[in-house]
């Protein structure tokens, strides 16, 4: 974790979550002056949605780096910033100094790639972070580093988000230059009322991100009879004329692809155009 540090950390799913703590755990260990975890590493540590997540500690002094003592911490395993931090940016989770869950979201906001910053924004809007407290810290940074980006970012912004590839959809559309997808839509059928993650209305076109936690917690787990709950549902949004597209973590990775799949269904509505 640092120099003369080691910790124990088993595969599976989580583990950059539970090493980028283990860092900070370890800085925090042998600190000597006043710190915050913060930025991607107080996200964690908050409970927030990460997505490309990188394996270093963040740590936030009120001392310049010049003057800090570096110990024994690699630049690459500990990123130091230095910046003022007043009284109501300051917290404590499970004995660690943190910075607050709004400032988080907009530190992350100002510092990641769009669609990691809107992964935290939106699961920070859903776990409470205080979105007129959240406004205020970025406006009194007006003209730091990566403000205007964080407006791009916030302003998107939504808590019904329901999952980090929900955000990283609505990122990429939002990049596209599309119009806004809705959140949760929900539709009537001859099956019922569903809902669906993301869509536009006016057009009947859904779109549905099928990460492996939403199929492992249906049906209690029985592979057929969540096969054949999803076709229903499938087949009665289709006979209501909805176009579902169907998007996975792999469909992510290939974002031009993806964005010319939901381009031809707005075409197949009707729409000549963007």
């Amino acid at each position: 974790m640092r120099r003369g540090v080691v910790a124990s950390l088993p595969p599976g799913h989580g583990r950059r979550e539970r090493l980028v703590l283990a860092r900070g755990a370890a800085f925090a260990h042998d600190a000597t002056t006043a710190f915050w975890l913060s930025h991607s590493t107080a996200a964690v540590l908050w409970g927030c949605w990460t997505y490309r997540l990188r394996d270093r500690a963040d740590v936030t002094q009120l001392t310049p780096p010049s003057v800090v003592r570096r110990g024994g911490d690699p630049v690459h395993l500990v990123a130091r910033h230095w910046t003022r931090l007043p009284g109501r940016d300051r917290a404590v989770i499970d004995g660690l100094p943190v910075t607050t869950l709004e400032r988080t979201v907009v530190d992350c906001a100002r510092t990641l790639r769009g669609a990691s910053a809107l992964v935290v924004a939106d699961s920070g809007l859903r776990l409470g972070a205080d979105p007129v407290l959240v406004g205020e810290i970025l406006t009194e940074a007006a003209g730091g580093r990566g403000v205007r980006s964080a407006r791009r970012v916030l302003a998107l912004a939504d808590a019904a988000s329901e999952s980090p590839g929900e955000s990283v959809v609505r990122w990429l559309v939002h990049s596209a230059g599309l119009p806004a997808l809705e959140l949760q839509v929900q539709v009537r059928t001859w099956a019922g009322s569903f809902r669906l993650d993301l869509g536009w209305s006016d057009l009947k076109v859904a779109i549905e991100f099928d990460g492996a936690v939403k199929y492992s917690t249906l049906a209690d787990g029985d592979a057929t009879t969540r096969f054949m709950a999803e076709k229903r549902r499938h087949d009665a949004l289709v006979e209501a004329g909805w176009l579902v597209l169907r998007v996975t973590w792999a469909d992510l990775d290939e974002p031009d692809r993806l964005i010319g799949r939901i381009l031809a269904a707005r075409r197949r509505r009707g729409l000549t155009s963007r």
